[in-house]
Order: C-alpha cells, then sequence, then structure tokens
C-alpha cells in the first residue's frame, strides 16, 4: 500500500464522525465504500465482493420524537389529558389507544424512538389537584381553577394556570416541588416507563423532561432535556426547575445543572431549545441575557449543551420568517409571530431576528469571530409539543396540540389563544414535526451520539429521508449511485459536519439525496441556503434551487426563478395526485459564489408538492366549510442540519 493510498484511507475514515477521536489504528482504516480494513492483507487493496461488509457508518434515518406531553404535566392534565407515558409509548409503538375524548387512534406508522418530556415544574401537580387535595384546594386561587375544571370549563382553567405560571402568580405553596415524595414519586415513574418501554434494535424510549422558564410576561426560553442515560443515573438528581430558590428561568443555570448531573452520575445530557419565535427576541441574544452580557463564558456553555434546535412544531416552524429572507419564497411557511407564549405581550419586528434559526446561525458566526465560540452551531430536529399523551403530527390523522382540540367540527373556527393582544385560531395550531436521527442503531447511546454530532434533520412531519454531505472533491458522477452514503462518507463530510481551510483554487462541493415519504407526497425540489459573513462583518444569505422535480419541462426562467410544480390537491375531496414532481433528487452542487475567506454554512431544505391540511382533512369529514383565511393546504418539507465552512482550523 503506497503512503498516498493509505493516507487517502486515513482521511476517508475522519470524515466517518465528526466527533474528536485518537489517534488511528489499523483497525480504523476504511476504503471508499466504507469497510473496515481490518483483518484484510494489506496487500491486497480490493476490497470485498458485498459492498457491504464492514460497514460502519449510519445507514437508515430513525424517525422519532423529542418533545411529549402527558397527564404528567400541570397544563396538559388540566387542559383534560388523562393518558400517561405509558399510553404514549404505545402509541409510538404503532399501537391503537383511545383518545382523551375517546376516540380510538393510532398512528400511521410506528416510530423509532420517543421522548417523554414532561415539565419538571410541578410534576405530579395534576394528579393531586384533580383528586380534590384538601391542601391544595384550601388555597383560594387553587379552589378556582378546581371549580372550573369541574364544571366542564378545563381549557379555561388551563389557561388560567399556564398564565399564573408564566407570570409568576401560580401559588408556590401548593406546587409540587423537588425533593418532596409527590415530586420524586412522580419522576421515578417516568424512568419506569421509559424503562419500560425500551427495546433496543426495536424501539427506543429515551428520558427526559421539559425546563420550562418563561420570563416577563410569559417569553418563551424553553428547553427539553435528553438523556443518554438508563434509569439508575437519571433517577440520582431531580430535574431543574424554573422558580427559585431551588431553580431559576436562567440557562446558564440550567447549563450549571447539566454539568453537575453529569459529574455526579457520570452520564450524558443535551438541551434542546425550541420555541423561539415565542421567545420575543430572547431566544438567541448576541449582546446580553438576564441582565449580564453575552461572553466567553456564554458561548462557551451554549455551544456546549445545546447541540441541536427544534426548529419546527405545532407552534409554528422557526427555521425563517419572511421579513428577515423577503427573497426567499418558501419563507412564510407556518408562522407564529403575532406575541409571547401566552400572547401577554406582542411581538415588534426588531425582535424576530433573535427568534429564527438562520438569523441565528448568522450571528453564531458573528459571535465566534468576537469570542473564539460559536454558541448557535447547532443541528435541526422537529417536534410535536403535543400535550395529549401521544404523537399527533399527521394531517390526516391530526388530533390537535390539546385535549381541547381534539377532533370535532368546531375546532376548525375555535380560538386557540386570545387576549388583549392577539387571538391564535386553532386552524393556525401545524401538525409538525419529527426528529430524525442518522444513527448506527437504535438504541439511546446511538440516538443521543447522532444528536450530539449533530447528524440529524427535522421534518414538520413526512417521512423524507435526505443525505448531506459536504467536501471538495465529490463530482457529478457521484449522483449516479443508489448508494450516497458510501462516497458521502468516504469524500466529505455528513450534515452536523465542518469543512476547514479550502484547498487552493477549490470551492466546496455538496451531495445531497432525497427520497419521498414512501406513503407520501412527490417533491418539489431540493434548495441548498447558504449563509456567510462578509468581508464589511455583515450577515449575508441565499437560497439555490439545486434539483427540482419535473425537470425536462422546468427550468428557471431568465429571472433565475424555477417556475412553481403546480398543485394538485383538491380541497373538497382532501386529496391529491402525485403526478407532478420527483419521487427522488440527488445532485452534486458546488458554491458559485464561494470566497475562501469567509465564514459560511451550508444546509439543505427539500420541499414537497402541495398537500391537503389537516384542516381540508376537517372540513370533509365534518362537513364544515371554513373561513376564507383558513390555509387548506401546505407544502411539507425538510431541513438539514447544516454544514459550516471555516476558512481557518
Amino acid at each position: 500500500m503506497t503512503s498516498t493510498t493509505l493516507r487517502s484511507f486515513v482521511l476517508a475514515a475522519l470524515t466517518l464522525s465528526p466527533a474528536t477521536v485518537p489517534a488511528f489504528a489499523q483497525e480504523d482504516i476504511i476504503d471508499s465504500h466504507g469497510h473496515d480494513l481490518a483483518g484484510l492483507d494489506v496487500q491486497n487493496k480490493k476490497p470485498p465482493y458485498s459492498p457491504n461488509a464492514g460497514r460502519n457508518f449510519p445507514d437508515r434515518p430513525l424517525f422519532g420524537e423529542t418533545h411529549l406531553h402527558t397527564t404528567l404535566s400541570f397544563d396538559a392534565g388540566t387542559f383534560g389529558a388523562i393518558l400517561g407515558p405509558r399510553d404514549a409509548y404505545r402509541y409510538a409503538k404503532g399501537q391503537e389507544i383511545v383518545s382523551n375524548t375517546g376516540q380510538p387512534v393510532r398512528i400511521a406508522r410506528p416510530l423509532d424512538f420517543t421522548v417523554v418530556t414532561d415539565h419538571s415544574d410541578n410534576m405530579g401537580f395534576f394528579a393531586e389537584f384533580a383528586a380534590g387535595n384538601p391542601n391544595i384546594l384550601a388555597n383560594v386561587t387553587a379552589k378556582g381553577w378546581y371549580d372550573l375544571f369541574k364544571s366542564g370549563k378545563g381549557a379555561e382553567a388551563a389557561v388560567q394556570i399556564i398564565t399564573a405560571f408564566s407570570t409568576g402568580t401560580f401559588p408556590i405553596e401548593i406546587m409540587s416541588l423537588p425533593g418532596t415524595k409527590l415530586y420524586r414519586d412522580t419522576w421515578k415513574d417516568i424512568i419506569a416507563a421509559a424503562e419500560e418501554a425500551n427495546e433496543p434494535g426495536r424501539f427506543t424510549a429515551m428520558i427526559g423532561y421539559e425546563w420550562t422558564s418563561q420570563v416577563g410576561t410569559g417569553d418563551n426560553l424553553h428547553r427539553n432535556v435528553i438523556y443518554r442515560d438508563g434509569g439508575d443515573l437519571a433517577v440520582q438528581m431531580d430535574p431543574m426547575v424554573t422558580l427559585p430558590p431551588m431553580g431559576s428561568q436562567n440557562p446558564v443555570d440550567l447549563w450549571k445543572w447539566m454539568g453537575a448531573y453529569e459529574d455526579k452520575t457520570g452520564g450524558d445530557v443535551l438541551a434542546i431549545a425550541h420555541n423561539g419565535n415565542l421567545s420575543n427576541g430572547l431566544m438567541f441574544p448576541t449582546i446580553e441575557q438576564f441582565g449580564k452580557p453575552v461572553d466567553a463564558e456564554y458561548v462557551t456553555e451554549r455551544a456546549k449543551w445545546e447541540k441541536i434546535y427544534e426548529v419546527t412544531q405545532t407552534k409554528g416552524t422557526g427555521e425563517a420568517h419572511p421579513n428577515l429572507s423577503p427573497n426567499d419564497e418558501f419563507a412564510d411557511f407556518e408562522i407564529w409571530d403575532k406575541g409571547n407564549l401566552v400572547m401577554t405581550s406582542a411581538k415588534t419586528p426588531e425582535m424576530l431576528e433573535f427568534e429564527y434559526a438562520r438569523s441565528a446561525l448568522l450571528n453564531g458566526m458573528k459571535l465566534e469571530t468576537q469570542f473564539g465560540t460559536n454558541p448557535y452551531k447547532f443541528g435541526m430536529v422537529g417536534s410535536t409539543d403535543s400535550h395529549l399523551g401521544f404523537s399527533s403530527f399527521e394531517e390526516d390523522n391530526f388530533f390537535g396540540k390539546t385535549v381541547s382540540m381534539e377532533p370535532g367540527p368546531e375546532r376548525i373556527a375555535k380560538d386557540f389563544v386570545k387576549t388583549r393582544i392577539a387571538t391564535v385560531k386553532e386552524w393556525e395550531v401545524g401538525a409538525s414535526g419529527l426528529a430524525v436521527v442518522w444513527a448506527t442503531e437504535n438504541t439511546r447511546a446511538a440516538i443521543f451520539d447522532a444528536m450530539e454530532r449533530k447528524e440529524t434533520y427535522a421534518t414538520t412531519g413526512t417521512r423524507i429521508t435526505v443525505r448531506f454531505f459536504g467536501g471538495w472533491d465529490f463530482v457529478a458522477e457521484d449522483a449516479n449511485t443508489r448508494r450516497p452514503a458510501q462516497v458521502g462518507y468516504t469524500k466529505g463530510v455528513p450534515m452536523g459536519g465542518d469543512l476547514v481551510k479550502a484547498p487552493e483554487g477549490k470551492a466546496p462541493s455538496f451531495l445531497v439525496a432525497a427520497l419521498k415519504d414512501p406513503i407520501g407526497a412527490n417533491l418539489d425540489r431540493v434548495q441548498i441556503v447558504k449563509g456567510w459573513i462578509d468581508a464589511d462583518g455583515n450577515a449575508q444569505e441565499r437560497v439555490y434551487d439545486v434539483a427540482w422535480g419535473d425537470a425536462d419541462t422546468r427550468q428557471p426562467g431568465a429571472d433565475g426563478k424555477l417556475p412553481s410544480v403546480g398543485s394538485t390537491v383538491n380541497v373538497p375531496d382532501a386529496s391529491f395526485t402525485n403526478t407532478i414532481g420527483d419521487p427522488e433528487l440527488i445532485t452534486v452542487w458546488s458554491d458559485p459564489d464561494f470566497d475562501p475567506a469567509l465564514k459560511a454554512f451550508y444546509y439543505a431544505r427539500v420541499i414537497e408538492i402541495p398537500t391537503p391540511r389537516w384542516t381540508a382533512f376537517d372540513a370533509k369529514y365534518f362537513g364544515v366549510t371554513p373561513a376564507e383565511d383558513v390555509r387548506m393546504t401546505i407544502t411539507e418539507r425538510a431541513y438539514t442540519s447544516p454544514i459550516w465552512y471555516s476558512p481557518a482550523g
């Protein structure tokens, strides 16, 4: 074996995992197909006949849920949820269950993994409240909520309870607090449910919770904490809460709790922020937060603990905003931009930059220049934030976000939230989304590790398969394959990875492949979204159409714009035909505007052809006529984690 050949094999091995690894031994060397060459005669350079022999890269996407509430969350319970974690896992595995309103419900296809993330604050409170615990009802405020709840006005009681918690007026004396028997027993039961449901290799039940920080009058800073570990470690510390003196609203203190947990147990945790669109400009700060400057410590700690971001869910999609990206025709998608979480404070235009993922990715590179670390170098996932006790993200099977939204003829016209600031209608709630990981196996450890290295992507509920690789040597012929991963891992880095120090005269090239949901819609197009910091320090972005359906009859016009794919949706019938678009798209694209001196990121966005939205299915099933402003179609999509370029190592 020549030194050049050996070096290429080692470089190929390095691209296999974005994580830092020790020096490579002979067993770490792979060939151009991703084979492990340990045990092969080093004089025999020919790989095995089987192209799959020794394969050691992730070979299929795992679709799952990282944000789900059950009756153990006090708000879900007050809204009427009676289903617990065990029901959630049964549903995720494909079993039929009975919903909170007595309706039979079953997922179309089982999920590969699920994390139940009940709120850490007040964990276990609802069961005692609903049972009429006299110690709770002795509080006048709680008694008022209880009377509403028992009179059939659970939704009204829930809104009051959530608002009280959001604004810091929830009576501390009736809360379920860490260290109490009620709290400990509830946490132990959540862990026990996950342990019972976990089937390594078949279905993964990960342990987690939601830390529900809401500052001011309800500005959203929520994070879901996900464990790599089993119950033996997770049980050793109660979850972090937000109310002092035991807890804090400040994410910095959550990261300290996470560090303390890892120090005590030897375990691993990560945090997933969500709904920056409801933070009123607080989710992605660049100057200060909680009266303290964004400094080197802040950016380092955030980068360490928050590797991925939940970019889509029921309460809006947070990839981009049309005001921030006016040249992006697909930016105006399932947008919630009226106010904060509980609509007690209105949105203003200057807040938007600090709420959406794309602008955060751009600002993160600016902060990296200032502090040496990018705090917003995150991958993408989606999830539901369902408060039903089961995940709901399918357009033709959407049970809503809360129990008050479970299917019925009136929900398409009802208010979801109504305050003096704004009204959000129930039809504005989206059937979204899914977290997808490229993991080597369906286990807690492998899924967590994929999240840590950001080899993840988000979908709005569809099960599109997406591969995305970046490198310096991809050529057009690399797209002529049924096995894009083999060439992808050999010649480049996967989504979530890094490219550094461009070789002289080369621009980064990207191999992107997308396959339609097997029972879903064809694909309209694949886009690559580029963001960079120009020579003057200003953030720039551009969206490139790189592959599209119906390419034999559909080409960009003189203005460079790709014509619409059209629509086959029959709204009254809630149907569509797959007679437009393509079932799969694959291409190699090289950045035509690359400047090796400028930092940049690239991620792929895959757009489906239009399909009926859940509102169309409701209108047909219940025979109702929606208001004119109700959206009846949707263009489902996927967002990959970025690949970052840096001119310095």
